[in-house]
């Protein structure tokens, strides 16, 4: 089983690629519409901003294969704005439409508090996760944004707190997606990613 990581200029797709490698896995970086059609499992990293996500989505003509193959049940793992562009739309980019697969949107963090939310910090579990199975519940993963889905109804599997409680593990059907950077997450984030890795087999 090989992942196909959609490429649409990120910086962090080399260091997802060595992740999955450390486990064994093979990946195929693409941003080939026909290649997206015909994987046989997509992760979506993100870095950067949401407004430059949605364009090279649309701009690469990626869009429409990528939503037909998570329809179809394509095992999808999204990590950080991988995960925010499954809502309908983000504060950081409002006039974009997002993927449009999750109920609810992406707001700003409250700026109360350290702006971006960057660092290590801990999950709550909401409900029983596949991809968190075998993670020790005190864990640390390592996050770095300024928006996140405060108030969706996709009933994360496992939230954080950072000024306030956002979806941090999303687990629905065939779609996976995590507010932190399992990349950059040593243990507790390689066995996140061993997971999908086995979810998808």
């Amino acid at each position: 089983m090989k992942v196909t990581i959609l490429d649409y200029g990120a910086g962090n797709v080399p260091s997802v690629e060595r992740a999955l490698q450390r486990l064994g896995a093979e990946s195929l970086r693409t941003s080939s519409p026909e290649c997206i059609s015909n994987a046989d499992a997509l992760l979506l990293p993100g870095v950067g901003h949401y407004a430059a996500l949605v364009r090279a989505l649309d701009e690469k003509k990626i869009r429409a294969p990528l939503v037909d193959a998570i329809h179809r049940g394509v095992p999808f793992l999204g990590i950080c704005l991988g995960l925010q562009v499954l809502f309908k739309s983000s504060e950081e980019a409002s006039q974009l439409q997002g993927l449009n697969l999750l109920l609810g949107a992406v707001s700003a963090l409250p700026p109360n508090v350290k702006l971006p939310h960057m660092g290590w910090n801990q999950l709550e579990k909401k409900r029983e996760s596949s991809l968190l199975a075998g993670v020790d519940a005190g864990a640390y993963f390592y996050f770095a944004h300024s928006y996140a889905a405060l108030d969706s109804n996709s009933a994360p599997a496992a939230t954080c707190f950072h000024g306030a409680e956002f979806a941090a593990v999303i687990e629905q059907r065939n779609i996976h997606a995590v507010q932190f950077h399992p990349e950059k997450s040593g243990a507790a984030g390689a066995r996140v990613l061993q997971n999908f890795l086995r979810l998808a087999a």
